[in-house]
C-alpha cells in the first residue's frame, strides 16, 4: 500500500471523535481539539494510508462509556485506539507518569497484533512525547513532537502565583515533565510549533533549545464548519437539521439571560481555567457603564452541570465569575451558559456574535497560539487579544482586530468600544479575518505541509544527523522473530579463558540472525556484561538480561527496557532493605560495582546453610519487606525486587513481544538460572552444571547435554530445532 501510516499519541484527557467534550475539564481543552482535527485532516490526505490516535482507555461511571471502547473507527483511514494504563478510572494527567511504560508495552503488542509497523510517530504534550519517543526508539522510525504547553513556562507562572517549588512538584510532577521536554529537543526529528513565538519565549527556556529541529505549522479550522456568518443568508445555502437545532439552542441559551438581546455581543470561550482570564473581561465590562449601554457580554467557560461537584480549581473559577456578575449587577446584560457542543454549538456561537456586530475577546496573556481567535475570525467576528504570544502573530498576519493589554480591564473596554462603535472598522476586521484564515489557517494547508515534511525526512535516509537514521529498530526484529534463544553467560557460554564451542555457537547464531533473537541472561550487572562482549567473541546481542534478572536491555547499545524497570519497582524498598540487612549475621555487602538500583549483592560466610536462608526470609517477612533472595554456589547472595528474576524477565519478554514461551530456548548451569529453566520454555542444562540444578533432572522436558558450555548450548539447540520452524543451516 502506498502512503504513510502515522501514529499520534495523546494519552490524557477524554478523547472521542463523536461529540467530543472539549472544555469539560483542564485536561480536555485545546490539545484534544487539536489532535482530533489533526487526525481527521491527515486521514483526508492522499499521502496518508492510515492514521491512528492512541489515547487512554477509561471505564469510569463518572464519564461516558464511549471512552471504554478499545477501537473507535473515525473513517476508512482513521481510528482512535484506547490503551488501559494506570487502571481504568479517569485521572489527571499529572498522575499518569508512573504508568506510561505500561502504555508502551501494550502499544507494542497492538502493533504486533496488527502486523503493521508505523512509518512515523507524533507525540502531543510531554506525556505523549514520552510515548512517541520510546516507540520511535524501538522501531527506528521518525519522531515528531508537539509540546502544546511547556513545563518550564508553566512552572514560572505557578511560582509567580505564589506556589512553592515543593507544592508545584507535588502537584504537577514538574521535574519529570521538564526532563522529557529537554530530551525531546535532542531526540525528535521534527518539533512542530504553532508560532515562532513559542520557540523564542518558551523553548528558549530549555538547555537543549539549540538542538531542536523546529517547524512552524499553524493549526487551522475546518472551513466546512467555521464559515462566515453571512453565508447562511445566501440563496444556495442549506442548513442541516442538526445545525438548525444547534443555532436555535445557542440563541435561546444566550438570549434567556439578556434584557436586550439585539445589542452587539462581546464573546469569550474557553475552559474554566485561571489562565483564560475571564474575570478581567467581566471587570472590563462591569466597570464601564458606557460599554454596558452599548453591548451585552457572553462567557462560555467550559461545560458544567453542578458547580459544587466540580474539581476545586474549576469550582473556584466559576464561582468567582458568578460573584463578579453579582458584584457589578450584570443581570440581563451578561450570559454565562452552562454548556456548549464544540462541534455544532461553538461555530454558531461565533456566528451569532458576528451577526450582532460584536467582538471576540481572548484575554489569555502569553497564549501559545490562540485557536479560538482563528475560529472566530473564520466566522467573520473581529477579535481582541494580548500583544504577546501567538495572538500577536495571528493578528499581524490577518489584520482582523486589536492587540491590547488583556490584564488591564480599562484597556480591554477601550478596544471593544473602538471596534463596535466604528461600523467601517468592524467590517474591515471582519472581512480581513475571513480571507486571511481561509488562506493561512486551514487544516488542509497544515496536512499538506506536514506530509511534505515527512517526505523530506525519508529523502534524507542517508543523513546521519537525523535521529531516526541512527536508531537500531530492534523492535521490528523482535516482533518478526521465530525463536528467542536466551543463555546464561558465565560457565554456560564462557568460563574465564575457556571458550569451548563458542566459535561454532556464534557462527550458528549469526547464520540464523534473520529469524532468531539472541540474548544473554547474566548475574553480571550492565558494566561487567558489557566488558564480557569486549573480551569474548560473542554474537551481537538483541537482548541482555543483567543483574540476575533485574535489568533488561536491547542491542549492544544497552537500551533500557523502562517498562521492566517500572514493573519490578513495585514494593521495592532498596534503602530500607540495605539498612536492615546490615544487621543480619553471616552476610557482607559486595563491592560498589556489584550493586544496582534493583539489586543488592552480598557475600555469605562458608558456614551459611539452608537454615540461615530460611532465617533470612523470616527476617525480611517480619519487617514486611518483600524481596527475592537468590543464593548461588553458597558464596553469593543477591536480593532483588520480588518480581525480578531471570525467569520473570523471560516471561515479561514473552508478554511484551507476543512470543509464546514455547518459542524460547533457555540455557544455564547454576541456581540463579533455575526459574528460567523451569518454565514453559525449551530448557537446556549444560553438562558442567552445578549441584543446585540436579533436582531438574526429574523434569523430562529439560534437556541435559553431554557437552559443557557453548558446545552444550549448541547441542541443546540442535536437539530442539526439529520442534521449531527454523531452517537448519549447514
Amino acid at each position: 500500500m502506498s502512503g504513510y501510516y502515522i501514529q499520534l499519541f495523546s494519552p490524557h484527557g477524554l478523547i472521542r471523535f463523536t461529540e467530543p467534550e472539549i472544555g469539560r475539564d483542564r485536561d480536555t481543552g485545546g490539545q484534544v481539539k487539536y489532535v482530533l482535527e489533526l487526525l481527521d485532516s491527515l486521514s483526508k490526505h492522499p499521502g496518508v494510508r492510515k492514521v491512528d490516535l492512541f489515547t487512554r482507555r477509561i471505564n469510569d461511571k463518572r464519564v461516558s462509556n464511549a471512552y471504554d471502547k478499545e477501537i473507535e473507527v473515525v473513517n476508512d483511514k482513521a481510528r482512535i485506539i484506547r490503551m488501559v494504563c494506570g487502571g481504568s478510572a479517569y485521572r489527571p494527567k499529572e498522575t499518569l507518569w508512573d504508568h506510561l511504560d505500561e502504555f508502551i508495552d501494550k502499544t507494542i503488542r497492538f502493533i504486533d497484533d496488527e502486523a503493521d509497523f508505523p512509518d512515523v510517530v507524533h507525540g502531543h504534550y510531554a506525556d505523549g512525547n514520552y510515548l512517541a519517543g520510546q516507540i520511535s526508539e524501538i522501531f527506528g522510525i521518525p519522531f515528531i513532537a508537539t509540546g502544546h504547553s511547556l513545563g518550564r513556562n508553566k512552572q514560572n507562572v505557578l511560582l509567580q502565583e505564589g506556589l512553592s517549588p515543593e507544592k508545584i512538584e507535588e502537584r504537577f510532577n514538574m521535574k519529570q515533565r521538564i526532563a522529557v521536554e529537554e530530551s525531546l529537543l535532542l531526540t525528535a526529528d521534527i518539533i512542530v510549533v504553532s508560532t515562532q513565538n513559542i520557540i523564542n519565549t518558551q523553548y528558549a527556556l530549555y538547555q537543549n533549545v539549540q538542538s531542536g529541529r523546529f517547524k512552524v505549522i499553524p493549526p487551522g479550522v475546518n472551513p466546512e464548519v467555521y464559515y462566515p456568518f453571512y453565508r447562511q443568508d445566501m440563496p444556495s445555502f442549506k442548513m442541516p437539521i442538526e445545525q438548525e437545532q444547534a443555532l436555535y439552542r445557542v440563541n435561546s441559551d444566550i438570549d434567556r439571560f439578556l434584557f436586550n438581546p439585539a445589542k452587539p455581543l462581546i464573546l469569550s470561550i474557553g475552559r474554566a481555567d485561571k489562565r483564560k482570564n475571564f474575570e478581567t473581561i467581566i471587570q472590563a465590562f462591569g466597570q464601564d457603564k458606557e460599554l454596558q449601554a452599548m453591548a451585552n457580554l457572553a462567557i462560555f467557560a467550559g461545560v458544567r452541570k453542578d458547580i459544587s461537584q466540580m474539581p476545586d480549581e474549576e469550582k473556584d473559577i466559576l464561582t468567582n465569575l458568578l460573584l463578579l456578575m453579582d458584584k457589578y449587577d450584570l443581570y440581563g446584560k451578561m450570559a454565562i451558559p452552562k454548556k456548549n457542543d464544540p462541534k455544532l454549538d461553538v461555530p454558531e456561537i461565533y456566528r451569532i456574535a458576528a451577526r450582532k456586530k460584536g467582538v471576540f475577546v481572548n484575554a489569555t496573556p502569553g497564549e501559545n497560539f490562540g485557536l479560538t481567535l482563528v475560529e472566530a475570525s473564520a466566522c467573520g467576528l473581529p477579535v481582541i487579544a494580548s500583544p504577546t504570544g501567538g495572538p500577536k502573530e495571528i493578528l499581524q498576519q490577518c489584520e482582523n482586530g486589536i492587540l491590547t493589554d488583556v490584564e488591564n480591564p480599562a484597556a480591554i473596554a477601550d478596544a471593544i468600544k473602538k471596534i463596535i462603535a466604528d461600523q467601517a472598522l468592524w467590517e474591515k476586521y471582519s472581512g480581513n479575518g475571513v480571507i486571511a484564515t481561509n488562506q493561512l489557517y486551514s487544516w488542509t494547508s497544515f496536512a499538506n505541509k506536514y506530509v511534505q515534511l515527512i517526505d523530506e525526512l525519508f529523502k534524507q535516509k542517508d543523513n546521519k544527523e537525523l535521529n531516526f537514521v541512527n536508531k537500531m529498530a530492534f523492535g521490528k526484529k523482535l516482533s518478526n522473530a521465530k525463536l528467542f534463544i536466551i543463555s546464561d553467560l558465565d560457565d554456560t557460554l564462557v568460563d574465564g579463558n575457556n571458550t569451548r564451542g563458542l566459535k561454532e555457537f556464534t557462527q550458528w547464531i549469526n547464520a540464523h540472525a534473520d529469524e532468531v533473537v539472541f540474548g544473554v541472561a547474566s548475574g553480571r550487572n550492565r558494566e561487567i556484561t558489557e566488558a564480557a562482549f569486549t573480551q569474548y567473541d560473542l554474537p551481537k546481542p538483541d537482548i541482555l538480561i543483567c543483574s540476575a534478572g533485574s535489568e533488561i536491555y536491547y542491542t549492544n547499545k544497552f537500551i533500557a527496557d523502562k517498562g521492566w524497570e517500572n514493573h519490578i519497582d513495585y514494593q521495592w524498598k532498596r534503602d530500607e532493605l540495605m539498612t536492615e540487612l546490615s544487621k543480619f549475621p553471616g552476610i557482607s555487602l559486595q563491592e560498589d560495582d556489584a550493586q544496582w538500583q534493583f539489586k543488592l549483592s552480598y557475600y555469605v560466610q562458608e558456614d551459611f546453610t539452608e537454615d540461615d536462608l530460611a532465617d533470612l526470609y523470616k527476617f525480611l517477612d517480619d519487617r514486611k519487606l518483600r524481596a527475592r533472595v537468590m543464593l548461588t554456589e553458597n558464596k553469593y547472595l543477591d536480593v532483588l525486587p520480588f518480581r525480578a528474576s531471570k525467569g520473570s524477565a523471560v516471561r515479561y519478554l514473552s508478554y511484551k513481544w507476543k512470543m509464546p514461551l514455547e518459542h524460547f530456548i533457555t540455557a544455564g548451569n547454576s541456581g540463579n538460572d533455575k526459574d528460567m529453566l523451569s518454565g514453559k520454555s525449551k530448557a537446556i542444562v549444560v553438562a558442567n552444571y552445578s549441584n543446585e540444578l540436579e533436582v531438574l533432572k526429574k523434569n523430562k522436558s529439560i534437556y541435559f547435554t553431554k557437552h559443557p558450555m557453548a558446545s552444550g548450548v549448541l547441542e541443546g539447540i540442535n536437539h530442539y530445532l526439529p520442534q521449531t520452524n527454523i531452517t537448519r543451516h549447514q
